[in-house]
């Protein structure tokens, strides 16, 4: 039963997806946000087929911890879950740093390219940091969010990556407020796994961070003890 229902909910995900996408390239003209609010429906959508087909929810703890002004938030990477819930749990006009292969699919990456995104080469190395920087400069001044994965990569549960410095070093060089989020998702929706698992993912966001002052490698060190130490305590079996 959870792999038909999980196969409904894939087959509804890749269709809507495609909708939303080609309506995104129809609105390639306006501004920014309409873009934006068409993520912020989309993901929606799929959160309540979500629920409803696979019976997969999620609970928020720590909303109030979210700033006015536009911040960079530093997320657990665990699925795929996380790339869909946030538009809904986040109330900012968000932008995320993510390769730039993504751009590449059809539709899909077309669409994703007009959503204002820090697409970045991984191979480049520091030149891809330095980009990174600039551009996440630029969105922060510009009212935007940025979302990073500090991990670089979905992480199974139980196990861990070192965290890239990138986010932390955007954060000291722009000295904007720094957001920590830590869920579980990767417990019912598993990294290259088709089945959706019922339940209720924990999201937990963190107080921010001031950086005025602080390194690198401190604000890294920092976010990755929260994030790793609240992970702990958030349930680990469905």
């Amino acid at each position: 039963m959870v792999l038909l229902r999980s196969l409904l909910f894939f087959s509804s995900l890749v269709l809507n997806t495609f909708l939303f996408a080609t309506l995104m390239l129809l609105t390639g003209l306006a501004p920014f946000s309409v873009r934006n609010r068409i993520s912020v429906i989309w993901s929606h959508l799929n959160l309540w087929l979500l629920k409803h087909i696979c019976g997969l929810s999620y609970r928020v703890s720590g909303s109030e911890n979210i700033p006015d002004e536009p911040c960079i938030f530093l997320v657990k990477h665990q699925s795929a879950w996380e790339t869909i819930a946030l538009f809904s749990i986040l109330p900012h006009q968000i932008v995320w740093v993510l390769k730039r292969e993504l751009m590449w699919v059809p539709v899909f990456g077309w669409a994703l390219a007009l959503n204002r995104p820090i697409a970045i080469n991984r191979s480049a190395g520091r030149a891809a940091v330095k980009e990174m920087i600039q551009k996440g400069t630029s969105r922060l001044a510009s009212g935007n969010s940025v979302i990073i994965f500090p991990e670089g990569t979905r992480v199974a549960p139980g196990t861990r990556k070192r965290y890239g410095i990138g986010g932390s070093l955007l954060a000291e060089k722009s000295q904007h407020l720094v957001v920590p989020i830590c869920h579980n998702a990767g417990i019912f929706w598993r990294r290259r796994d088709i089945c959706k698992y019922p339940g209720t993912i924990d999201v937990v966001i963190g107080k921010a961070y001031q950086t005025d002052g602080l390194t690198a490698q401190a604000i890294n060190n920092n976010i990755e003890e929260w994030i790793e130490s609240t992970l702990e305590k958030l349930p680990q079996q469905r």
